[in-house]
């Protein structure tokens, strides 16, 4: 299985990195992982909403480039379903016997996903109701992604 995370902005602090590079270890003996960052834009402080609109097709542009045609792509939305990660599992599992070769987790930026990407996902996944930095949400989704392997594995993980 392919699986990419494409994701706006970079990750600047260290300790985020580290953990990043951890899960891509971890999980390169159950499926091929690559990571797409693209650009973030500035937002100003007293955005108008058409101009945060703006921010975030520009953005949306940037990610598209990255999708696959074929990739089944799930968009991490805070209005998604939630999911806990035995349902994770079975989900990435069942693409897999489906015939998926490729999942395309994208996380948006400070102001969220453009509505071209939304409307382009198979499936709008949320974690929480709460906002998370972009940052940590994608060690929280490499640690889920990882997660659901252990499980489908039947491999022990800590719970």
């Amino acid at each position: 299985m392919n699986i990419s995370i494409l994701c706006v902005g970079k990750i600047k602090e260290e300790f985020y990195r580290n953990a990043v590079a951890e899960f891509e270890k971890r999980l390169s003996r159950y499926c091929k992982l690559q990571i797409a960052e693209v650009a973030d834009e500035k937002t100003p402080e007293s955005a108008s909403a058409a101009f945060e609109e703006q921010i975030k097709e520009k953005e949306g542009m940037r990610l598209f480039k990255h999708i696959k045609e074929d990739a089944y792509v799930i968009a991490l939305a805070i209005d998604g379903k939630e999911l806990d990660s035995l349902q994770m599992s079975q989900t990435i599992e069942a693409l897999g016997i489906q015939g998926r070769s490729s999942i395309a987790f994208v996380i948006g930026g400070s102001l969220g996903l453009s509505k071209a990407i939304l409307r382009r996902a198979d499936m709008k996944l949320s974690f929480s109701k709460m906002t998370f930095p972009h940052q940590l949400m994608r060690v929280i989704l490499l640690e889920q992604i990882y997660r659901s392997y252990r499980i489908m594995h039947r491999e022990p993980y800590h719970k």
